[in-house]
């Protein structure tokens, strides 16, 4: 509708005699660009070291972490170090009653006593809970590695998209410099009489176009960079500190390499093997419930009618040997929850490890596929920029007409466009294989390393 308005305009302009066409012949205002110099700016590797510690993901992987491995020190104090619990209480009578301390009838009666309990024997259990302790503590850190990629992928893919949006921000102010200084071009002709008064009307429309689609860009540029902001923990927006251009480098290692390395060191690969490992292990302890076991218990006991008890003081050194016949079921329920729980583990691990074949495939399919688009992209580039030239002299000289000049200046802006794009996708290809490998493919300093 405002396009329509525009044209309707210019032909009433055009209609009215020179006077009203000068009016048409002025460039409509420049808009001045976006203000960044007291935006805050980070480098890709300072926006993974703050985006890691405040991803939610990551922190909940970091702490189990500290759980699992409480658990294994748990599991290893077992052996060597008895349970010990410690009690005092009173008791006031009605009518009095015999006090073992004082060895007289009295109304009120404290005892203390301190226990240990060291368990001697419980079939396999003990050995069977240290390695699930062990199996879930190197899943914990396999998840929290397999965490901190994630958290790498989606802070790169939001650093990646500020520099994006700079790029395609820049690439729309160029056209419409451009458009401009056609449009410059446009009106000395027309006002010489050399071209037809609608060349600037339309290079006016097409500049008012190229002026629309600026703000747009600069609104895209805008949200991306708070967007980086929250994921740095920043409560405004975060400019990203420029990378160098991704270069055309092969991949370190093979489409068939990677599978296998996936296969055997991924971060999810890992985890989901603990996790099997670690339910293997849940069954066996919850089967050793089955045998009987042995405690030592040593205790020191403690009588009299005040706080603390010391009027009379006994020990005593128990062995304790039992065996659970029957609990209502409730071993057996274990049992069974337990045996599901491993079938399930093996299952989603037999899923993964058939599922990481194909993500692998992807992303290096991805990576090869984005490097030969950004090698056709920067070719487009090359032939759209002569191409432009070619039309801009043609034009000048009289040889060409302005929808001409005006095609080959939007496949210019598409050409570049689509650089940027190529540029930028080539790059999260890269960083969505370092994923799923979890490790860096080359090396901390190179593209795609923090």
């Amino acid at each position: 509708m405002a396009s329509a308005t525009a044209l309707l305009l210019g032909l009433t302009l055009l209609q009215a005699g020179p006077p009203a066409q000068d009016l048409l012949l002025q460039p409509p205002p420049a808009r001045a660009p976006l203000r960044q110099d007291s935006l805050p700016q980070v480098t890709l590797a300072e926006a993974l070291e703050r985006a890691t510690r405040l991803d939610p993901n990551y922190v909940a992987a970091s702490r189990q972490v500290e759980d699992a491995e409480w658990s294994r020190r748990a599991a290893i104090t077992t052996f060597i170090v008895p349970s010990v619990s410690a009690q005092i209480s009173g008791t006031r009578f009605t009518e009095e009653q015999f006090n073992i301390g004082t060895g007289q009838a009295s109304a009120q009666i404290v005892d203390a006593r301190i226990q240990g309990r060291l368990n001697l024997f419980q079939g396999l259990s003990k050995i069977r809970e240290f390695e699930r302790a062990n199996a879930a503590l190197e899943g914990a850190h396999a998840g929290e590695l397999e965490a901190r990629y994630v958290a790498a992928l989606f802070t790169e893919s939001d650093f990646f998209d500020v520099l994006a949006q700079r790029e395609l921000t820049r690439v729309a102010r160029e056209r419409t410099e451009r458009v401009a200084e056609q449009f410059a071009v446009a009106r000395s002709r027309v006002l010489t009489g050399a071209a037809v008064q609608t060349d600037s009307l339309q290079l006016l429309l097409e500049l008012q176009s190229a002026q629309v689609e600026l703000i747009r860009q600069e609104a895209r540029l805008k949200v991306a960079r708070f967007q980086l902001g929250r994921r740095v923990g920043e409560t405004g927006p975060v400019d990203a500190v420029a990378l160098p251009l991704l270069t055309d480098r092969d991949l370190p290692l093979s489409q068939e390499e990677a599978v296998r390395e996936a296969i055997e060191t991924s971060p999810s690969i890992l985890a989901a093997r603990a996790d099997e490992r670690a339910a293997s292990a849940a069954v066996s302890v919850q089967k050793g419930s089955y045998l009987p076991t042995s405690d030592l218990v040593g205790q020191y006991s403690a009588f009299d009618q005040s706080f603390f008890p010391t009027a009379i003081t006994r020990g005593s050194l128990r062995l304790v040997f039992s065996l659970q016949l029957w609990n209502d079921g409730v071993l057996e329920i274990a049992v069974s929850r337990s045996t599901s729980a491993q079938r399930v583990a093996s299952a989603v691990r037999d899923d993964l490890e058939r599922g990481l074949r194909r993500d692998v495939v992807e992303a290096y399919e991805a990576y090869d596929a984005s490097r030969a688009a950004l090698d056709l992209a920067e070719s487009s580039v090359l032939v759209a920029e002569e191409n432009l030239r070619v039309q801009q002299e043609r034009y000048r000289a009289g040889a060409t007409t302005i929808l001409d000049l005006l095609t080959a200046d939007g496949s210019l802006s598409e050409a570049q466009a689509g650089l940027v794009q190529a540029q930028f996708t080539t790059r999260l290809a890269l960083t969505g294989l370092e994923a799923i490998l979890g490790r860096r493919l080359f090396g901390a300093t190179e593209p795609g390393g923090q």
